[in-house]
């Protein structure tokens, strides 16, 4: 199921906003908040195109932006003030999500240089969890994670290379979305480690959430690294999907709080029709040590060490400083042997995805107290990172959501899947939060239209879920289509195109299927069958069946019945 958002006034919006904001008292979530005054001028704006007429998806909305990530005319600093400068451009998430209608409100507070899970690790101070402030809001995206768990905006940008999205998602009680990574570009945003970083969003649903993340997705000339969906791209979760759960072992690391909820939210996914089976994660879990015990982390220094090198005096935080200046002594042969690790791991992967449409996991192993993240910052940060530091080393997909923890703590679990799996990992993180979900790619893929064997409930449709295509709505024909029964096993219709409004009406269901998963659907249609385009009741054009002029001759004209599951119950109608 899919949802709309409402279309507040932007103005409104954004008075209520800086409102909540003042109230609040948390002047840790932001490094820089912008003047009311330009955010009500960007308001205005929007009310004008609104009034020219243009249809704006976000309009009435207000967010906040990771400082790591470029908004034009904000100086971005990665929350080290010494590394400051002003973009002249935004960064094409921030672009696009403006141009969509929603307003910008500031900057806000991290790990710094995007360098932990827990949001300690910043001059502009310790971010502390939205529900329960004597815990730690977790990173690096940490002023994001708690500006919305907090209600002060609609929706928040962070970014996530080991985690830094989705940990705080957990631990402020939203929802987190960590895409494939490409497909949201990540120019104009400081990287961490640049093959491994992407743009995230925040939000209190899935439903938000995922509209937010439907407009950021797409590729940019500029960007060498972005990355558009594949032919084969999956466009549904199905009905009932297979879902793996790590083997009891491989979770003895979770507090025994987070173990109790994570057995809790197993049995509600089991309860919710999902089919949960037994997984052995171990490979994953080691490739998970690589992003800071091994010689991946090289890529830290690539990013901001020439920087740390240089500003020996900047306001540095003491474990980020190491973590980068260590990071420059890792030899290539070391780098060469990791990397060769991936690639098991991805091998094994492979195997896991084939046998499953996704994994669930919990988001993090436990929900620390800020006084304790400081007694140990490194082993913490370490303990945080389990479940979520492997899932772009290894090219995944994830989605974090709320789920009921123990008293006094929030907790999470994420669903993740094998790349550009995004839109399973969001329809089944939706059913785990009762929540509506939404489209990632609404534009991607071919319509398809079926009226018989192909009907949900019907004892072909299950060919339409492996090819991962996805419902949109009930359509019906024009009104110039007879059907018949053809005689095949089986059974199922023929629809039969007489122009001229000679025949009637009929119902059906409107798909939307990747282009190769169209081709293969056709490769393996039978004779008499056959696909061509259609124009439907409602305008929308599609590709429909329909069957060869011979069987036409020899079927049984069903019209009347006024559909094939009014024939198959006998009614005439």
């Amino acid at each position: 199921m899919t949802t709309t958002l409402e279309t507040p006034n932007p103005t409104d919006s954004v008075r209520a906003a800086y409102a909540r904001i003042a109230a609040c008292g948390r002047p840790e979530v932001w490094i820089r908040l912008r003047a009311e005054v330009d955010a009500l001028a960007d308001a205005a704006r929007v009310e004008a195109r609104i009034a020219a007429g243009e249809v704006l998806p976000l309009a009435g909305t207000v967010f906040a932006v990771k400082d790591n990530i470029d908004v034009a005319g904000l100086p971005t600093t990665a929350a080290c003030p010494e590394f400051a400068y002003i973009p002249e451009v935004s960064s094409p998430a921030v672009t696009r999500l403006s141009a969509a209608g929603a307003v910008v409100l500031g900057k806000t507070n991290l790990d710094q240089f995007a360098t932990g899970l827990v949001g300690t690790r910043s001059p502009y101070g310790i971010v502390r969890a939205a529900q329960y402030p004597e815990r730690v809001a977790g990173g690096s995206s940490s002023g994001s994670g708690a500006a919305v768990g907090l209600g002060l905006v609609d929706f928040a940008l962070g970014t996530d290379t080991a985690g830094s999205g989705r940990v705080p998602a957990a631990f402020n009680g939203v929802v987190g979305i960590k895409p494939t990574i490409g497909l949201v570009p990540t120019l104009g945003v400081v990287p961490a480690c640049a093959d491994f970083d992407c743009v995230t969003v925040l939000a209190p649903t899935v439903a938000l959430a995922g509209r937010v993340m439907s407009i950021m997705i797409g590729p940019d000339a500029a960007d060498p690294r972005s990355r558009t969906w594949p032919a084969d791209v999956v466009l549904s979760a199905p009905a009932r999907p297979r879902v793996g759960v790590p083997i009891d072992a491989q979770l003895e690391v979770l507090s025994d709080s987070y173990r109790r909820s994570f057995a809790a939210t197993v049995d509600l996914a089991t309860e919710s029709g999902m089919e949960l089976v037994r997984v052995d994660v171990a490979p994953l879990l080691e490739a998970a040590r690589l992003l800071y015990d091994g010689a991946l982390v090289a890529e830290r220094f690539d990013a901001v060490g020439d920087f740390v090198v240089a500003h020996p005096d900047a306001t540095l935080d003491p474990t980020v400083e190491a973590i980068v200046r260590a990071a420059a002594h890792k030899p290539a042969h070391e780098f060469v042997h990791d990397t060769g690790i991936l690639v098991t791991a991805k091998h094994h992967a492979a195997a896991l995805f084939a046998d499953v449409d996704a994994l669930l996991l919990p988001t993090t192993t436990e929900h620390p107290l800020v006084e304790d993240v400081l007694a140990d910052t490194v082993e913490t940060n370490r303990r945080l990172g389990t479940f979520t530091n492997f899932c772009n080393l290894l090219d995944m997909a994830s989605v974090a959501v709320p789920a009921v923890g123990g008293p006094g703590e929030s907790f999470g679990v994420m669903t993740v899947t094998a790349a550009f799996g995004d839109q399973v990992a969001l329809d089944i993180a939706a059913r785990l939060a009762g929540s509506d979900t939404a489209v990632l790619a609404p534009e991607v893929g071919v319509r398809l239209a079926v009226f018989g064997a192909h009907l949900r409930g019907q004892p072909l449709h299950h060919q339409l879920q492996a090819l991962g295509a996805r419902f949109e709505r009930p359509v019906s024909t024009t009104d110039d289509y007879l059907m018949v029964r053809l005689d095949s096993k089986p059974p199922k219709p023929g629809l039969v195109h007489v122009p001229g409004g000679a025949g009637r009406s009929l119902p059906g269901e409107l798909y939307r299927i990747s282009p190769a998963g169209l081709g293969a659907f056709l490769a393996a249609l039978p004779a008499p069958m056959a696909l061509t385009a259609m124009t439907l009741a409602d305008g929308t054009t599609a590709v429909g069946f329909t069957c060869t002029p011979a069987a036409a001759a020899t079927g049984v004209d069903i019209t009347d019945f006024g559909g094939w599951r009014s024939f198959l119950s006998g009614a005439l109608a």
